[in-house]
């Protein structure tokens, strides 16, 4: 397990090239760095495939910048270090708790099951 305190100043993403910004609501980067949220699958902002799933995964992207940008947070290996797109996998907790179990009991993310679920079909059975 890595553990390194950090605190930085998060923003959603602008298009062009990306230092410490919000991407979604389970990927950021910081200082050059792009970091998956292992412990959560969000909603897509980027191709979502229905216009439910965007507004979640907008809700999502802006609740994880007010998390991130709300103290010092530690980044911690748990598991796999890298996905398969090049991408650190990191726990987020701030003073123990997950910052992806904090999305994930607000409603806007769910617990990482080694797959993306299919957001639009959950939003149609639930409708």
């Amino acid at each position: 397990m890595q553990v390194l305190p950090l605190a930085a100043a998060f923003a959603l993403c602008p298009p062009g090239p990306r230092t410490t910004c919000v991407v979604d609501g389970d990927t950021f980067w910081l200082e050059g760095q792009k970091v998956r949220i292992a412990d959560i699958n969000a909603p897509e902002t980027h191709g979502a495939a229905c216009p439910a799933e965007r507004a979640l995964g907008e809700r999502a992207s802006r609740r994880l910048v007010a998390l991130l940008n709300a103290g010092a947070f530690s980044l911690e290996i748990e598991g796999r270090a890298i996905d398969r797109y090049g991408r650190a996998l990191r726990v987020v907790r701030r003073e123990g708790r997950s910052l992806g179990a904090q999305l994930v009991s607000e409603g806007l993310a769910e617990p990482w099951r080694g797959r993306r679920s299919d957001w639009c079909a959950m939003f149609a059975a639930s409708g």
